[in-house]
């Protein structure tokens, strides 16, 4: 589904990726661990398309197609959905609204017509009791007020509804507390499929407790140094990431 070919990218001419290869197929869970500064959330913009990021070398290929061309709300229209880590408060703009648009400019560029009213309300409906999430919930203005959990199970419902292909999650768990995080880990764990695959990118092994990956990956510098099953992130959480660098530099 997600293929990555030796790629490079920076910003502001500081080099930040330098030369990730990485695969993730359809039904897989993949987790990217790194210390601050590795450049895990650079390789979740790159891939989602983020134009202050120069790619300098190599591919981002979606389904077998090369993605790297393309502007961030075309990537989006080819399944790539990227949650925020801060996601940016909207007012006067609806929960619902804000995701009839996003649905209907997605069927738009595919050439297909809106989603018919009643389609659209069945769906909502079906996704916020799916993620346990209140209807006054969606009446309310996007992000307007809300709490960390709130904005994270928000985005949640957002892939629900628009069931991406592959689903970047960009340390999703920032902020939360248990509960919130137990949420959104169950939203993710239900809305997953052998049609879809995860990215979850996190500093953290606790969100692995629910998330679980089939693969963790290591990034350093710019670079992913080591790969491994789940048992790796629970390594990363005893040693700490200085035993990655003395591997690396060794």
């Amino acid at each position: 589904m997600l293929k990555i070919n030796n790629l490079h990218a920076q910003v502001e001419d500081k080099a930040i990726l330098k030369g990730i290869d990485l695969e993730v197929k359809a039904g897989e869970v993949h987790a990217i661990m790194g210390p601050n500064g590795a450049g895990k959330s650079t390789l979740s913009s790159v891939i989602a398309g983020k134009e202050e990021y120069e790619v300098t070398d190599g591919t981002v290929e979606l389904d077998g197609e090369d993605i790297s061309e393309l502007a961030p709300e075309e990537r989006a229209h080819t399944g790539v959905f990227l949650s925020f880590q801060y996601p940016v408060e909207i007012p006067g703009v609806t929960v619902t609204n804000f995701i009839k648009t996003a649905i209907n400019e997605s069927r738009k560029a595919r050439g297909l017509e809106e989603m018919p009213a009643k389609d659209m309300l069945k769906k909502i409906r079906e996704k916020s009791e799916l993620l346990e999430i209140d209807r006054k919930f969606l009446s309310r203005s996007l992000n307007e007020g809300f709490s960390g959990g709130e904005k994270k199970r928000n985005e949640i419902f957002q892939m629900a509804m628009l069931e991406p292909k592959l689903a970047i999650l960009d340390e999703t768990d920032s902020g939360l507390d248990i509960d919130a995080l137990r949420i959104v880990a169950n939203g993710v764990n239900k809305l997953k499929s052998e049609d879809n695959a995860v990215v979850v990118i996190t500093h953290y092994q606790r969100l692995l407790d629910y998330i679980v990956p089939d693969y963790v990956h290591v990034l350093h510098d710019g670079k992913i140094v080591k790969t491994g099953d789940a048992s790796l992130a629970l390594e990363l959480e005893e040693k700490g990431y200085d035993w990655i660098k003395e591997e690396v530099n060794n």
